[in-house]
């Protein structure tokens, strides 16, 4: 039966909401939980491949039979409770009062889950064991999340999570950011498991969101095909409508233009005036850091928005996306091409919106 939810994330910066001279305690807090993570993660997926591999590791006899499960359950089993829970009591033994128990337990639930779906490749030796990094973020369970709501004079969404006063800071917001939150105090939507990351000095959330499906009078039986090219970035037609969305010339002008004033002001570096260090030399080059990514970011948004908006203005409950796998495979023979445009990424927004609005996606 297909689901009536969907889900989908956002990235929302926070703030810890406490005086200064408790600011430290709370990152200091929040980085061991990330360093424990770290850890715990490593650890996890380590005994997961030994489980998974034992067999492998009984070299002299072949009279020794196994089976991955509880010994008070299964006679064969060689564990002393279940397999999830085997990870879960190593990582919990091991970090107790370092960090919460919710903490390793989700992050147990998440390498489980992923190791799952990839242990196939495991065995076959297709794909090897990942290995986790020290930015990893931070499980944050629904119910380390407490307190959600608004205040009005620091104008913000406050909360706490850990048991840390944080705030959200949404600048500028021209996304759904501030809609979706209001919407999740009103209890319109709910909130999933999610996660913290610390990165270059800041909080952010990634937040989870699950959502009943936006109702369109849709008909299946109306389709609309649709194709990714470099002229226009979606040539799509439905009932005999025929819509392009975005040029050429209009997504690559900015976008070569972003790359050459990022090339002028890399080779002006060495001209700059000194003092105070590469930071002071290098100013110029911050203010246009990831300026690119955001601009093609929001551009391939808009495409995908006036796409979906088409099909539901056309009754299209089908949505082809067509001859995809040819053109990525064009695009890596042209390396202008894969540098400056972006397929897989367009594809991945079309994919979640169309979810979104209920239309059955087939990309061929």
């Amino acid at each position: 039966m297909e689901k009536s939810t969907v889900t989908l994330t956002r990235r929302i910066q926070l703030l810890i909401d406490v005086p200064s001279d408790e600011k430290k305690d709370m990152w200091e807090k929040l980085y061991r939980y990330q360093n424990r993570c770290y850890r715990a993660a490593n650890l996890i997926v380590s005994h997961l491949y030994v489980q998974e591999m034992i067999k492998d590791f009984f070299y002299l006899t072949e009279e020794i039979q196994y089976k991955l499960a509880d010994v008070n359950k299964d006679e064969m089993g060689i564990f002393t409770s279940s397999k999830t829970h085997t990870t879960a009591r190593m990582v919990f033994d091991r970090f107790k009062g370092e960090v919460t128990a919710d903490i390793l337990g989700s992050l147990n639930h998440t390498i489980q889950s992923t190791f799952s779906k990839n242990r196939v490749d495991y065995w076959q030796g297709t794909k090897s064991l990942r290995n986790f990094k020290k930015d990893i973020p931070i499980p944050l369970p629904v119910k380390c999340t407490t307190k959600m709501r608004y205040d009005l004079e620091k104008k913000a969404f406050c909360f706490n999570m850990f048991a840390i006063p944080v705030k959200t800071y949404l600048g500028k917001d021209f996304t759904d950011k501030r809609l979706i939150m209001e919407r999740l105090l009103k209890k319109e939507i709910k909130l999933c498991t999610s996660q913290i990351q610390l990165k270059a000095g800041k909080i952010f959330w990634l937040a989870v969101f699950e959502f009943e499906k936006e109702e369109h009078l849709l008909k299946p039986e109306i389709i609309a095909e649709a194709s990714l090219s470099l002229e226009h970035p979606i040539v799509v037609k439905a009932n005999n409508v025929r819509l392009n969305i975005g040029s050429k010339e209009e997504f690559l002008y900015r976008r070569l233009a972003i790359q050459a004033s990022q090339k002028r002001i890399q080779e002006s570096i060495a001209y700059a005036r000194s003092g105070n260090g590469a930071k002071r030399k290098q100013k110029a080059l911050y203010k246009t850091e990831n300026l690119e990514s955001r601009y093609v970011s929001h551009r391939l948004h808009l495409y995908s928005r006036k796409l979906i908006d088409f099909c539901i203005q056309q009754q299209a409950g089908t949505l082809i996306l067509k001859n995809q796998e040819d053109k990525i495979g064009i695009a890596k023979e042209q390396e202008f091409v894969l540098r400056n445009w972006s397929y897989y990424e367009l594809q991945t927004k079309i994919k979640y919106k169309a979810e979104k609005a209920g239309i059955e996606l087939i990309i061929g």
